[in-house]
């Protein structure tokens, strides 16, 4: 197989990495398992890909993929008041993750090993954005 299964179905997978895929660029630093990490690079490096081109096609190919989540609030003046206007892990993407790597080919994600989780002894590791 090219990819691992992660003991779930097609759909479970593909709903899990979003999650995590989302989660990832909103607090640019997760703890996870080992296998799900490393499944999970691939998945975010073509999203910062995406970032990059930053063309409308792009945008609406991570739009489809991405969870609509708040990744944090801007005040922003409208009609002489300050408004809390939220930002999307979609437009965080584009706007302040992407172009951090404009000079990178690549390798956008960092693994960091931290030992066996108390449960079950899994491999537990820290997975972030370089």
């Amino acid at each position: 197989m090219a990819y691992r299964k992660l003991g779930r179905t097609s759909a479970q997978r593909k709903a899990m990495l979003r999650d995590l895929t989302t989660d990832l660029i909103i607090s640019e630093r997760i703890e996870t398992t080992e296998a799900r990490a490393k499944e999970l690079r691939s998945v975010v490096e073509k999203m910062i890909t995406l970032g990059k081109r930053g063309d409308l096609h792009a945008r609406r190919q991570a739009a489809a993929f991405l969870r609509h989540e708040v990744a944090s609030t801007v005040e922003v003046e409208k009609k002489g008041k300050m408004k809390e206007q939220p930002v999307y892990a979609l437009q965080k993407l584009f706007d302040d993750v992407a172009p951090r790597y404009t000079e990178r080919q690549g390798g956008y994600t960092r693994i960091m090993k931290v030992g066996p989780r108390r449960g079950d002894g899994a491999p537990m590791v820290i997975i972030e954005l370089v």
